[in-house]
């Protein structure tokens, strides 16, 4: 079974169109892209530095912009050879995952990320706060420490991660005294995502969302709320939506994946952070990260075996 994988917030660099936009069935989709947000994505996937990209209104729309284009990308090199048959998403992934799904099509996929990106971006300006990766320890100590700093774990990522989130004096403390056996590292993101910090921006997303049209998913999907199948289209717009200030369960995500026999995935661009944790988390599934053009080859390679 071949499983698209979807990455979310923080997983962008500068530049990281650069190889892309050679490929003309990429740039004529982020040109559309472009033009349906009212944003220059080319300009923001190539010469922006990485503060212009971690802002909100530009990194959400510009990582599933970035994922829509490569899957296009990836459906265009493949072919028939390519026959995908589960996707999820993580974090702002899985607007790009419903896209992938056909819950979406590729504007109103665009036009809810946008909303998302900027209800969001009101909510961190309210109050400072950052999100950090605590690597290693156990689960149960970390959680325990996490909550007597007064932070929240707002990614449950699987392998020994868990995403802490607060303040962001609070996050630079954790990041200054990391709990015992681990080590933590400040992630690039511009708030206190799937917390209390984001409950402010939940209501006009919400309300957002009842003009937004879905259908059902013609692919096995899985949600971040508890790792389930989603089999329908307006549940799984509500769960985006609950999301925003709700835990990602990506752990109880792979191990759907795992269980339902995935043997193959594919993370799409801007990829690396979701095939390096299912390398550790999910032994028996091959993951491959598209980060560039090239490593379509690889794609190719590991469906003809």
């Amino acid at each position: 079974m071949i499983a698209i994988a979807c990455p979310g917030q923080g997983s962008q660099t500068p530049g990281f169109f650069e190889p892309w936009l050679e490929l003309p069935t990429f740039r004529k989709q982020i040109e559309k892209s472009s033009e349906v947000l009212g944003i220059d994505l080319v300009h923001f996937g190539t010469a922006a530095d990485q503060d212009a990209i971690r802002d909100n209104k530009i990194a959400q729309p510009l990582i599933v912009a970035a994922g829509i284009a490569s899957f296009l990308v990836l459906q265009e090199t493949l072919g028939s050879k390519l026959s995908v048959s589960s996707t999820a998403g993580h974090s702002v992934g899985e607007i790009t995952s419903a896209y992938v799904a056909g819950i979406f099509d590729d504007e109103t996929a665009l036009k809810f990320v946008q909303k998302r990106g900027n209800e969001m971006a009101r909510a961190s300006s309210l109050e400072e706060s950052s999100m950090a990766a605590v690597v290693g320890g156990d689960q149960a100590t970390v959680l325990s420490e996490l909550a007597a700093k007064g932070l929240t774990a707002a990614n449950y990522n699987g392998s020994g991660q868990i995403v802490a989130a607060g303040s962001t004096k609070l996050i630079s403390e954790l990041v200054e005294n990391a709990p015992g056996g681990t080590r933590v590292i400040q992630l690039q993101v511009a708030g206190a995502f799937h917390t209390g910090f984001m409950e402010s921006a939940r209501g006009p997303l919400a309300e957002y969302a009842k003009g937004v049209e879905t259908q059902d998913p013609d692919l096995l999907i899985w949600t971040n709320n508890d790792g389930t199948e989603v089999k329908s289209g307006p549940r799984f717009l509500e769960l985006l939506v609950n999301q925003v200030s709700n835990p990602v369960r990506w752990d109880l995500t792979m191990d759907s994946m795992t269980k339902a026999g995935v043997s193959l995935l594919i993370e799409l661009l801007p990829g690396g952070a979701l095939s390096g944790i299912a390398k550790r988390a999910m032994p028996n599934t091959v993951a491959i990260a598209v980060k560039t053009p090239a490593d379509l080859d690889k794609v190719a390679e590991a469906i003809g075996k």
